[in-house]
């Protein structure tokens, strides 16, 4: 396959403002001095795992990688047992934490050239699936794939804008953590090569999120999850204008799509990708159940998935989700491989059992899924989790009978305060499983 001929990326001026933060704002040069004198203070290790929690040491920390020439690590979780078997696959590898961070800025006073050259071909990021089957799979990113990643979401991003008669410098506020993949995507690669701005805030609850986007001169971005805009609609908190809002890392309903719009006056953008591929194509929920493949994407449907080629992928990867191409190079997702379940010699997919029960009246969040049945077990049954206040499991089954057949009923349906969900939305298996046993 031919490759794209990868340019220097444009990181702009040196007084270029980077990252919002409530002591002002960071200006590219700023960042890049800070990430030098932390590069040369590093240790000499092949790579780290960061773990900086603040937005702007993080982007600082990733800089100082790609000075240094080390590996960007990022495990599926930061617990310490996580974390250490992702070092013990790179011998010298070190973690690197916001402390580090800190002290290299207050050591740094003269700003120097904004000029970062990386070469395409080097691995500067591994991203881990979350190794729910097992170890963690690590997934190398090359400098060339993630730049040709960044400018197609930047520019899907852009003319989503423009479409609303939108312009300048997008701002970005974004509610995932960076340590993800759609986190790097959106809240580290686009302020880095997109030329944008991300606020340095993490907020988690509606209120927070509405005075953060208060804080971002237009045009705002959000970069969310269905579980946080979910929680924003719930709220009824108000929102400044936002051009854009943007989901990833679970399904995102027409429902939810068509409220946002209509309660934010904004243009929803969803978008579809893999810690693998990373983001591959884009739609507008709200109004096209098609998804539109990044220009130069190459989707071939086989018995176990989906074979995705492009020309800044090293490599084609197959993923688990089962597409049903169109005609006119658009497609629809059916399903994942994973979540197509047989009961009783009946086949259904779990995320379309989960759209029905989160349809019954009063149930805010949901999952169903499979436990294990054993060897001996005659029939897998499926179990569910449920939040719904001043509902019963009985009253919620009773609404979801007419849904589903009765072989696809969960039993247990279990009512928790919350889904037990790691940052991104996601529901890791084991916690599930703890949840139904407790």
């Amino acid at each position: 396959m031919t490759r794209l001929p990868i340019e220097r990326p444009a990181f702009g001026p040196s007084d270029r403002p980077v990252v919002m933060t409530r002591g002002g704002a960071i200006n590219w040069g700023n960042l890049c001095a800070v990430a030098r004198a932390l590069a040369y203070s590093l240790p000499s290790g092949p790579a780290a795992v960061n773990l900086c929690e603040r937005r702007e040491n993080f982007l600082t920390a990733f800089l100082a990688l790609l000075i240094r020439g080390q590996t960007c690590l990022l495990p599926p979780s930061r617990a310490p047992a996580v974390v250490s078997e992702v070092l013990d696959a790179y011998p010298g590898g070190y973690p690197l934490d916001d402390a580090l961070v800190t002290a290299a800025r207050d050591g740094t006073y003269v700003e120097s050239g904004a000029a970062i050259n990386v070469p395409s071909e080097r691995v500067v990021l591994v991203g881990y699936t979350s190794g729910s089957t097992g170890r963690p799979t690590a997934n190398p990113k090359t400098w060339g794939s993630l730049l040709a990643s960044a400018r197609l979401n930047s520019g899907a991003l852009r003319a989503a804008l423009a479409a609303r008669g939108e312009s300048g410098r997008p701002w970005i506020l974004a509610t995932v953590p960076s340590q993800h993949m759609y986190g790097i995507e959106t809240s580290v690669l686009l302020p880095i090569i997109g030329g944008m701005g991300i606020h340095g805030v993490h907020p988690l609850y509606p209120a927070d999120i509405a005075a953060a986007l208060h804080e971002l001169p237009e045009p705002r971005l959000l970069v969310t999850t269905p579980v946080h805009l979910r929680a924003l609609l719930r709220s009824g908190v108000d929102m400044p204008s936002v051009g854009v809002v943007v989901s990833a890392t679970a399904p995102l309903s027409v429902e939810t799509a068509q409220a946002a719009e209509d309660r934010y006056r904004t243009t929803v953008l969803e978008f579809f990708g893999s810690t693998e591929t990373c983001v591959i194509a884009t739609r507008r929920t709200a109004c096209d159940p098609a998804w539109h493949p990044y220009p130069g994407i190459e989707l071939l449907p086989q018995a176990d998935g989906t074979r995705v080629s492009a020309p800044w992928l090293p490599d084609p990867v197959v993923l688990q989700d089962i597409l049903e191409i169109h005609g006119e190079g658009t497609f629809v997702s059916v399903g994942r491989n994973a979540d197509m379940i047989e009961v009783a010699g009946k086949r259904a997919s779990l995320a379309d059992l989960t759209r029905r029960l989160m349809s019954v009246r009063g149930v805010s969040d949901a999952v169903v899924f499979q436990p294990d049945g054993g060897e001996l077990a005659p029939v897998r049954r499926l179990a569910a989790l449920a939040v719904a206040d001043g509902l019963t499991e009985a009253a919620i089954l009773a609404e979801l009978a007419p849904l589903m057949d009765p072989v696809f009923l969960p039993r247990p349906l279990v009512l928790v305060e919350r889904l037990p969900r790691n940052e991104v939305g996601k529901l890791p298996r084991e916690q599930l499983l703890a949840a139904i046993r407790r």
